[in-house]
């Protein structure tokens, strides 16, 4: 499998523009064909709602690949080099090409999104891919591997199913990028194994057993901001997924004195989301597995925190209810391990100051939430943080919004998974110049090649030499 894509890669397939967008359409197609089958692929591995999945998976997935399809003769097109007297005769540019055999490893929380996207980018780029769906989500894994055959060249993407042991002889192969979406554990077994082969590597991770090594996604709250929108934000994002969203708000940051107020709308918020208990209605994700049913349980149990709603548990149904938590302290079990669930801790602080130290204290997160109508205060908190990506007002959107990176920094990630950004950390930039044999004489600062010989141009009769300009080293002409 390995070895044909490589085949592939070298034949030259690839290269072609035409074949780029006609892979790209057919993999339009294949979610526009299968959206029914990939709603109840949903359901069946995350007991997800049709109606969330189609508005957060699969038409921002589709989404990503039109774009992806209308845009790749744009991403690919070479650029000149700045503009310079010294070297225009050389036609300086960069090609953008492709970097060979690819592996994307997906995750279990958005087994579409989160794998169809960067694979529309490692298309897009012409290079051959090797696809490792979660193997948590057996439904959707099969479902990709029956399709991808049906609408894709066989020859470019293949599929690789399994779990641990199978991913481990995976790794072993070279590749020429990978790139991962998952938990920072399996992160550092990954590019652990890439380094062997010096493999490129796109991180984007969320927290494996939190200890303030790694950032949880925070939300600041101003006591001057429109509570009641913030909350019910909050909580929508809260509950996406049943929690098990990368970018979920984990907990929030609220000045003491507004604590009460704001657990009041945040109450409020969840009882308008869900009217009926969600247990019943069917309107809310479960846990993927009993393992991480179980995991969660173990947190509400060992925390010390108040239960302001919810803290039931079923570890047989894989069902979390939605929980609110007050007064949650500093040393809490939620807040020394990561929650990947509908649980959502409530900090008091004293201030902004406080919040931003707090933030502070652990690495920095993929995101961080911000809900403000004032100025100062947004940039206080941006200007004083380092995140992946930050959003004011609202939650998990800021992934959807067309042409904005998405990716992490430092241990929540590296490089970026969606749309240009992604095609260019699976593209080589190339760099081309092209010396032309009238130039040697005339325009070349090097044109002689020899130190005893001045250079001077003849046509201008001015001597190039290398001299600083301030801190910057740079080329100064001068008469003879």
């Amino acid at each position: 499998m390995h070895g044909d894509l490589r085949t592939a890669f070298k034949s030259g397939k690839t290269r072609s523009l035409a074949f780029r967008k006609e892979q790209l359409l057919q993999l339009c197609y294949l979610l526009e064909d299968n959206h029914e089958r990939f709603a109840q692929a949903f359901r069946i591995d995350l007991g997800r709602p049709s109606e969330e999945s189609e508005l957060v998976e699969l038409t921002g997935t589709l989404t990503e690949l039109k774009d992806a399809y209308d845009n790749v003769e744009k991403w690919a097109s070479p650029e000149k080099a700045p503009f310079s007297w010294l070297w225009f005769a050389m036609s300086p540019r960069t090609r953008k090409e492709p970097k060979g055999t690819v592996l994307i490893i997906g995750p279990f929380n958005y087994p579409v999104y989160l794998i169809f996207c960067p694979l529309a980018a490692a298309i897009a780029a012409g290079n051959t891919v090797l696809l490792k769906p979660s193997e948590l989500c057996e439904a959707t894994a099969l479902l990709i591997t029956e399709l991808l055959p049906q609408y894709l060249d066989p020859e470019i993407v293949s599929v690789v199913n399994g779990g641990v042991h199978e991913t481990t002889k995976v790794l072993e192969l070279p590749f020429d990028h990978i790139l991962y979406t998952g938990n920072g554990h399996v992160g550092r077994i990954i590019c652990a194994a890439a380094a062997k082969h010096l493999t490129p590597v796109t991180l984007e991770v969320r927290p494996d057993l939190y200890t303030r090594d790694t950032g949880k996604t925070p939300c600041v709250i101003d006591p001057e901001c429109d509570m009641k929108t913030a909350a019910k934000r909050l909580m929508w994002g809260k509950l996406l997924n049943g929690g098990q969203v990368c970018l979920s708000p984990d907990y929030v940051l609220v000045p003491a004195t507004s604590q009460d107020a704001f657990i009041s709308a945040l109450k409020a918020a969840y009882y308008e989301l869900h009217p009926v208990n969600p247990r019943k209605s069917g309107l809310m994700a479960r846990m993927v597995n009993t393992r991480h049913t179980m995991r969660v349980k173990r947190l509400l149990d060992d925390s010390r925190a108040t239960i302001v709603i919810g803290g039931e548990v079923d570890i047989e149904a894989c069902y979390v209810a939605p929980t609110i938590l007050r007064d949650v302290a500093r040393d809490d079990a939620f807040m020394s391990e990561e929650i990947f669930g509908p649980i959502l801790p409530v900090i008091p602080v004293k201030d902004v100051d406080e919040a931003i130290a707090f933030i502070n204290e652990g690495d920095r997160p993929l995101s961080i939430y911000i809900f403000s109508s004032n100025a100062s205060f947004k940039a206080k908190v941006i200007d004083n943080t380092q995140s992946g990506t930050v959003l004011i007002n609202d939650t998990i959107t800021q992934i959807l919004v067309h042409g904005l990176p998405f990716g992490g920094i430092g241990p929540s990630g590296h490089g970026y998974t969606t749309g240009k950004y992604a095609f260019d950390q699976f593209t080589h930039l190339r760099a081309v110049a092209d010396s032309p044999n009238w130039s040697v004489s005339h325009l070349s600062p090097t044109a002689t090649r020899r130190p005893d010989v001045p250079r001077v141009n003849p046509w201008t009769g001015l001597t190039p030499h290398c001299c600083l300009r301030g801190t910057h080293r740079t080329w100064c002409v001068t008469y003879s």
